[in-house]
């Protein structure tokens, strides 16, 4: 089989699997990617959109809205001195999440070894770049 062939069926694998794990602490991705990016410090909605902008660009960014709204929501995540802030209840599901998300990861790279997935990764990303410069001609 060709390369593209086995990076479509593993990208849809890894979201059914992270799509998957954290649905047994009732998050979306996206819910994950704002609670894991705020565990590092408070941060304005502004910095948060930036930060989480890659991850955004099939919707333009109006999910992510809708998921940090549903955060506060849930009492999450809340709104202090203008930046946006993990509750004591919000560090706990993170790190739940967290845990969880490490698990799943350790069996999805089960028998290879940190070389490997380096050297997998960069070849990955650089095949990316080519392909966007090609794209762009």
């Amino acid at each position: 089989m060709p390369m593209g062939y086995w990076v479509r069926r593993l990208d849809a694998s890894l979201q059914a699997q992270l799509d998957s794990t954290l649905a047994r602490v009732h998050l979306s991705r996206r819910q994950w990617q704002v609670l894991d990016t705020l565990s590092a410090a408070p941060v304005t909605p502004a910095e948060i959109r930036d930060a989480l902008r890659p991850f955004n660009a099939a919707d333009g960014g109006g999910g992510q809205e809708r998921d940090l709204a549903a955060l506060v929501r849930r009492g999450l995540v809340l709104l202090l001195d203008d930046r946006l802030a993990l509750t004591e209840a919000g560090s706990a599901l993170r790190s739940e999440a967290a845990g969880l998300v490490e698990a799943a990861r350790r069996e999805l790279t089960a028998g290879i070894g940190a070389d490997e997935y380096s050297i997998a990764v960069s070849v990955l990303e650089r095949m990316s770049n080519n392909a966007d410069r090609l794209a762009s001609r």
